[in-house]
């Protein structure tokens, strides 16, 4: 593959080397050049990318051992920085790292920490007792696959700017919009400037440019599609000396309108998500006068005291707090324009409960590589992203859900668990013996089957050779449909099905998108059945 070469850190001043590569990337588009059809080494596929994130880089990656395409990744950020804290790789992901390349795996594993052998779980964040517990462990050895862990973002993103070389990304400028041709895209930059391409995959995240151009539609506020959550969170990253390292991965901590989640991170450094129930720009409304942490541990008094110690541990420059947005399913909504496609944030944007945000967009890079490494001619670009949507529509789709799901039934459907308590050896006392707690505790039950049947789900689909796992799919709606039922009665109407109900369990867009899905898979689907 043709590769540019200049500095991984690098600002739009820099001058950049002379090379055919360079020349052929910033050259003005020429009005009705002859663009060979056929694609060559000597001809290769121009790919820009619009964004330098996890999904981006993890793309310009799958594309980088093919000898006929030729990638630029255009970043708005002039430099990169150390910033944003640690990812979660499900299994499903790294399987995906190693089989894009093993050297990129191997360097993403020495710097990883591995959560999913460790005790992983639900707990119960008033008797700071076990609820339900996750088995990342047994999906992933059944299946050969790496454990599910954490990796700091920088670190991350260093590997995979350093197998790319020098010059892939250009830093200092942004895909503002495109305009199609006969023959090719042409990509417009945030100066003015505008650069050829025979395809054009926009990473660049929730607020994406690209989405807003190809549906002419607003890239932020009403009209563009993002929709505030309901939730707020806090988030904390600190050095702590956690009397359960080693043993436990993370941990979520739930009761009534709330929860907590406490995760190891490696290297003796822990992060924790406090997620409440808020109107949008509430950071700004209410006030703290003791700070993030005074607030927060008056939020969860009378909670675990694993909650409280880490909180007492964290300093006010380790908190950060920030509205949570997501995306509905976009099964009725356009994920390539012609030449154009989007890639992650800026097509399925989802709530980060399942850690999946940055696991799915790989699955994309994974698919788009694949099926723009299998295209021999120009034309058929349209047809090859088309696939890429076929392919990624109900898996991404299910994951969008099930990670609102976990938001909206955690906080909205989970109460403290009803319990019965002897004393004295004979004396019984209840304790929350109302409907919430029952159900919390009903649920109790049904959840680990609900846990298998999901993480099997991920771990199962990551090829994506098939859109659709249909036992694992009705699994998940026929568990996740009486979950939403139970949490319907515990707030005491059918109003929580609303928000989150249709769209967790992928209804309304998903069953409209499954015919013609399901249409372009169908010799596949007699070996899931």
């Amino acid at each position: 593959m043709g590769v540019l070469l200049v500095p991984a850190v690098v600002t739009a001043f820099l001058s950049p080397p002379p090379s055919r590569s360079w020349a052929r990337w910033r050259a003005p588009p020429r009005a009705g050049a002859t663009v060979p059809n056929e694609v060559t080494a000597e001809n290769p596929l121009r790919v820009v990318i619009a964004g330098a994130g996890v999904g981006g880089l993890a793309l310009a990656n799958a594309l980088r051992s093919c000898p006929h395409v030729e990638v630029t990744v255009f970043e708005k950020t002039s430099e990169f920085k150390r910033f944003g804290g640690p990812i979660q790789l499900a299994s499903n992901a790294m399987q995906i790292f190693k089989a894009i390349d093993g050297q990129v795996y191997a360097e993403i594993e020495k710097k990883f920490t591995w959560t999913g052998n460790l005790t992983n779980g639900i707990k119960d964040g008033l008797r700071d007792e076990w609820y339900a517990k996750f088995d990342l462990k047994s999906p992933a050895d059944a299946r050969g696959m790496p454990y599910t862990g954490v990796i700091e973002r920088p670190e991350l993103q260093d590997i995979l700017l350093r197998h790319l070389g020098q010059g892939v990304v250009l830093n200092g400028q942004a895909v503002a919009g495109y305009d199609q041709e006969a023959s090719e895209v042409l990509v417009e930059l945030t100066d003015g400037s505008r650069v050829g391409a025979d395809v054009l995959v926009g990473a660049d995240g929730i607020w994406s440019e690209v989405r807003a151009t190809m549906r002419s539609e607003p890239s932020r506020g009403e009209g563009s599609g993002v929709a505030y959550s309901g939730y707020t969170v806090f988030a904390g990253e600190l050095d702590y000396e956690s009397p359960t390292r080693g043993i436990q991965g993370y941990s979520v901590y739930i009761g009534p309108n709330q929860y907590f989640v406490i995760t190891d991170i490696g290297n003796g450094r822990y992060q924790w998500y406090a997620f409440l129930a808020r109107p949008p720009n509430s950071a700004e409304v209410e006030e703290k006068p003791d700070g993030n942490v005074g607030y927060l541990r008056a939020i969860f008094e009378g909670w675990s005291p694993d909650i409280h110690d880490i909180l007492s541990a964290t300093g006010e420059h380790e908190i950060e707090q920030r509205d949570l947005y997501d995306r509905p399913p976009s099964a009725l909504r356009s994920w390539s324009d012609g030449a154009v496609a989007l890639l992650g944030d800026s097509i399925h944007a989802m709530m980060p409960n399942l850690g999946q945000g940055g696991c799915q967009a790989i699955e994309d890079a994974f698919v788009i590589a694949q099926e723009l490494n299998a295209t021999t001619a120009r034309t058929r670009v349209p047809v090859a992203l088309k696939r890429y949507r076929d392919r990624r529509l109900v898996r991404s789709a299910t994951v969008q859900g099930l990670s609102r799901f976990a938001s909206d039934i955690i906080i909205r459907g989970f109460d403290t668990p009803f319990k019965l308590v002897v004393e004295d050896g004979k004396k019984l006392r209840f304790e929350n013996a109302n409907y919430a707690g029952i159900v919390t505790r009903l649920m109790q039950g049904i959840l680990p089957l609900f846990f298998m049947a999901q993480f099997n789900f991920l771990y199962d689909g990551w090829r994506n050779e098939v859109a659709f796992d249909l036992k694992a799919g009705l699994i998940i709606a026929s568990f996740g449909a009486l979950l939403l039922l139970l949490a319907a009665g515990a707030v005491g109407d059918l109003a929580i099905l609303l928000p989150f109900g249709l769209e967790s369990l992928g209804a309304t867009e998903l069953f409209a998108s499954l015919s013609e899905t399901i249409s372009s898979v169908l010799p596949s689907i007699d070996s899931v059945l």
